[in-house]
C-alpha cells in the first residue's frame, strides 16, 4: 500500500461546515516529485485535514497516476469519520490542458501528450473529474481566497518547484495555460534553472537564488507588465529568505495558501463543476 505522510507545514484547516454547507472535495495537486492532495472546503477556501504526500509514479504514466488516484480516494473515504463519499474531485496537472486534453507533459511522461486526461481519471476513478493546469489551480485559490483576492488588473501567479508555473488572470479572470515557466532567458529554458530545485540541486546559497530570480520576473515584467505577482509553490514557505531582496515595479506578495493552493484551487473547480452540472440538470 501506498504510504502517505502529512507536510511538516499545511495552512490553518478548519472543521467540516456545520451550517448545512457541507460541500468536501478532493483535490489534488501533481507534481514531478510528489502528489499532494486534501480533503478541500471548496466554499471556504481550506483544506479539512492534513495535506497529505505520495511520491509520483517513476515512470508517471497516466495509468500509474490513475492507480495511486484511485488508492487515495478509497482511502479517504473508507476512514473512519470521514464523513462518506465525496462530492468532488479536482486535480491539477503539470501539463497544458485544453478542453480536457493533455497537451504537453512537464516533468511527467510523454504517454500524456494528446490523452484525455478528463475521460482518463473520470473512468479511473468512477465519477466525474475537474482537471486543469497545476498552476492554474494554484492562482484560481489566490485570487478567490489568498493574496490576490480582489485584486483588479494584471495578476501573476508564480509557483516555484520541482520546475516553474504560471497563472495569469486580467481583474480576476483567468487566462488559462499561460505557460511562463518556460519562456527562454539568457539561451535557456528557465524552468530548471530559477525554479525552487535548483537552488538545492545546485546548492545555491538565497542571494545567488533570488538573482536568478530577480532576472526571471524582471524579464516577465518586460513582457505583460503586471500589476500584482504572487510567488507560490514550496519555497513561498521560506518568502523571506528572497522577496524582500526583489526589485520589481510590480508589487509582489507570497501565495496566502502556500504550497496548498493548488490543493485548494483544483477542489474549488471539482465544486464549481458539480453545481453547474446539478443546476443544469434542474433546469432541464
Amino acid at each position: 500500500m501506498t504510504c502517505a505522510l502529512p507536510s511538516v507545514r499545511t495552512p490553518p484547516t478548519v472543521p467540516p461546515a456545520s451550517d448545512g454547507d457541507d460541500a468536501r472535495c478532493l483535490g489534488v495537486d501533481i507534481g514531478g516529485t510528489t502528489i499532494k492532495y486534501a480533503v478541500v472546503d471548496p466554499v471556504r477556501g481550506a483544506t479539512v485535514g492534513p495535506v497529505r504526500r505520495v511520491p509520483t509514479p517513476a515512470p508517471a504514466t497516466p495509468a500509474a497516476v490513475v492507480a495511486v488516484l484511485r488508492e487515495v480516494l478509497e482511502t479517504l473515504e473508507s476512514a473512519p469519520g470521514s464523513g462518506g463519499p465525496l462530492t468532488g474531485v479536482g486535480v491539477g496537472v503539470p501539463a497544458i490542458i485544453d478542453h480536457g486534453i493533455a497537451r504537453s507533459a512537464a516533468h511527467l511522461d510523454d504517454s500524456w501528450i494528446g490523452t484525455d486526461a478528463r475521460e482518463l481519471l473520470a473512468t479511473g476513478l468512477g465519477r466525474e473529474v475537474a482537471v486543469l493546469n497545476d498552476a492554474d489551480a494554484a492562482g484560481l485559490a489566490e485570487v478567490r481566497f489568498g493574496a490576490a483576492r480582489g485584486a483588479a488588473g494584471t495578476v501573476l501567479v508564480i509557483t516555484l518547484g520541482t520546475g516553474i508555473g504560471s497563472a495569469l488572470f486580467l481583474d480576476g479572470e483567468l487566462i488559462p495555460n499561460s505557460e511562463f515557466g518556460h519562456v527562454w532567458l539568457d539561451g535557456r529554458d528557465v524552468d530548471g534553472w530559477a525554479g525552487a530545485s535548483a537552488r538545492t540541486e545546485e546548492a545555491l546559497d538565497w542571494p545567488t537564488y533570488t538573482d536568478r530570480l530577480q532576472r526571471y520576473l524582471s524579464h516577465l515584467e518586460r513582457l505583460i507588465s503586471p500589476d500584482l505577482v504572487v510567488l507560490g509553490g514550496g519555497i513561498s514557505e521560506r518568502h523571506q529568505e528572497f522577496l524582500p531582496r526583489l526589485r520589481l515595479r510590480a508589487r509582489v506578495a507570497p501565495a496566502q495558501l502556500r504550497n496548498a493552493a493548488g490543493i485548494v484551487g483544483a477542489g474549488r473547480q471539482a465544486h464549481v463543476g458539480a453545481v453547474r452540472a446539478t443546476s443544469l440538470v434542474g433546469s432541464r
